[in-house]
């Protein structure tokens, strides 16, 4: 069987920022397929993979990108599977440049954008799990069980730490 969620980037730099989503999925039990599927470099590669998505088996596609940032916008106008688009930091403008390209897409070819770096990456786990929580009892609870972990894991009061 196919894994649930695929995971792609435009380039092996981009597994820096994404692994983030793949670990937190692994972490809830979630299958994940990451993948390079670059939107400028292997152009054939995204077509030939969003095309084939939903038929291969893939329910949510979360998909990092840096500078241009082409490939999330591709992904989502060539499947109508959801796709969850994670600007990855870049060095030029810190990943506001990719921010700016995931978000802005056009009426009608729609990219859940989150925040850029880990915390998106993390973050398009987490919503990829609650979107298949929803028919998924099991996973519902692992994931309560998580953000219950997290909650508890605040302190109530500042460590003295002189």
């Amino acid at each position: 069987m196919t894994a649930p969620i695929a995971i792609i980037m435009g380039s092996q730099s981009d597994w820096d920022t994404m692994r983030h989503a793949a670990d937190t999925l692994a972490a809830l039990g979630v299958a994940a397929d990451p993948r390079i599927v670059s939107a400028h470099r292997t152009p054939d590669r995204l077509f030939a993979f969003a095309k084939g998505a939903k038929a291969a088996g893939y329910k949510i596609i979360i998909a990092g990108a840096g500078g241009a940032a082409h490939l999330p916008g591709m992904a989502a106008a060539l499947t109508e599977l959801p796709v969850f688009g994670v600007p990855v930091e870049s060095k030029t403008l810190k990943g506001v440049d990719s921010l700016h390209s995931i978000v802005q897409m056009p009426a009608g070819i729609p990219v859940g954008t989150l925040a850029i770096g880990k915390a998106g990456a993390i973050n398009a786990a987490l919503l990829a799990a609650a979107v298949l929580a929803l028919s998924d009892p099991a996973l519902s609870d692992r994931l309560a069980a998580w953000r219950k972990a997290q909650t508890e894991a605040v302190a109530e009061r500042p460590e003295d730490k002189a």
